[in-house]
């Protein structure tokens, strides 16, 4: 919703004042998109061990949008047109709002993160009518006489969809066979993405010290974003020694991305050596070749076999140029399932 730190928290994790943060519902109208760095403590120690020129994070990006009010399917506040804006994400992340301040409007006069939670979720559930109405509509068209058999399977899919948002139900948690879940990814349906919230609290209350258990059936974190607009000002020396003084145990940001991660299954793969230590980004258990495609599409192709070693192993002995002789190293082929914290080094042909 407008006015929930929607775009404070934005500014927070990306350091910077790019989205504008003020007192007064709709302030954000275009868009902000962010590419944050993932803080991963075991590169550094890896970059040192490899004497890595350069040190490379894995990164995410975040689009802080409008805010949605009540009614905005039929045209209230700005209405879901700038919906559009998220038809791409991976995940979504809804921001409720716990915190009091009566200088900060709430555009319901009422702080009620249940409350919130099911308006937007109603407004999401009435933008993906509107889309899968429109795509059932020009299918019925074009399904006439000798095309009706070949997109029936489209018809039937569309049809449920439709009937499951009708009764106020998400498509998230329907299922699918192959056929029918790509005729459902290609209409990008905000329902049927992963989800989780973030309950934006006092300052001091991130460990839902209020006592209320706001949300209780959902995926959740507690995040402060004036907390967190604070520490983004600070030195990351600083921002971890005002985090103990509070008796806080990892950032914001910490919270988002391992939520974030957990939500879409993925991991982090290294690779390492004297130009470059980087991370990367996968599903968990990728075949290997098509985690090397990730850093180069022709990878996937030319894929002959893989060094890999936990990243432990390797800080431990000492790099590429020692772990050989300890029996750690192994190597993998093209059925091998990327772990997280994986080291790989890959031979393409």
């Amino acid at each position: 919703m407008p006015n929930v730190g929607k775009s404070t928290l934005f500014n927070a994790l990306n350091r910077s004042k790019q989205a504008d943060a003020q007192n007064y519902p709709f302030c954000t109208i275009e868009p902000n998109v962010g590419v944050i760095e993932v803080p991963d403590e075991r590169l550094a120690q890896l970059s040192q061990v490899s004497q890595s020129k350069k040190t490379i994070p894995t990164t995410i990006e975040f689009v802080d949008i409008a805010g949605l009010v009540k009614g905005a399917s039929q045209g209230e506040g700005l209405g879901n047109k700038f919906l559009s804006h998220i038809r791409s994400v991976d995940a979504i992340v809804q921001v409720v709002r716990a915190f009091s301040d009566n200088n900060v409007v709430h555009v319901h006069n009422k702080v009620s993160p249940k409350d919130d939670a099911e308006v937007i979720g109603l407004e999401l559930v009435l933008a993906d009518m509107q889309t899968v109405s429109k795509r059932l509509e020009n299918t019925k068209k074009q399904a006439k006489g000798s095309a009706l058999k070949e997109m029936q399977a489209e018809l039937d899919v569309l049809q449920r969809l439709a009937t499951q948002l009708e009764n106020g139900r998400l498509v998230r948690g329907m299922e699918f066979t192959d056929d029918e879940a790509k005729i459902v990814r290609d209409l990008h349906l905000l329902t049927a993405k992963p989800m989780f919230y973030v309950v934006n609290t006092d300052e001091g209350q991130t460990n839902n010290s209020q006592g209320e258990d706001f949300l209780p059936d959902q995926k959740k974190i507690y995040i402060s974003a004036k907390l967190e607009s604070e520490l983004a000002d600070l030195s990351p020396d600083e921002a971890t020694e005002y985090l103990q003084s509070l008796g806080i145990k990892e950032t914001g940001l910490d919270k988002l991305i391992r939520v974030g991660y957990e939500l879409l299954d993925l991991a982090t793969y290294f690779t390492s050596g004297e130009p470059e230590t980087r991370a990367w980004t996968v599903k968990k258990n990728t075949p290997a070749p098509q985690a090397a495609g990730v850093i180069h599409t022709d990878f996937i192709k030319g894929f002959i076999k893989a060094d890999v070693v936990g990243w432990k192993d390797f800080v431990q002995y000492g790099g590429w140029s020692k772990i050989k002789e300890t029996g750690k190293m192994r190597l993998e082929g093209k059925e091998y399932l990327i772990q997280d914290g994986d080291v790989c080094y890959f031979h393409i042909g």
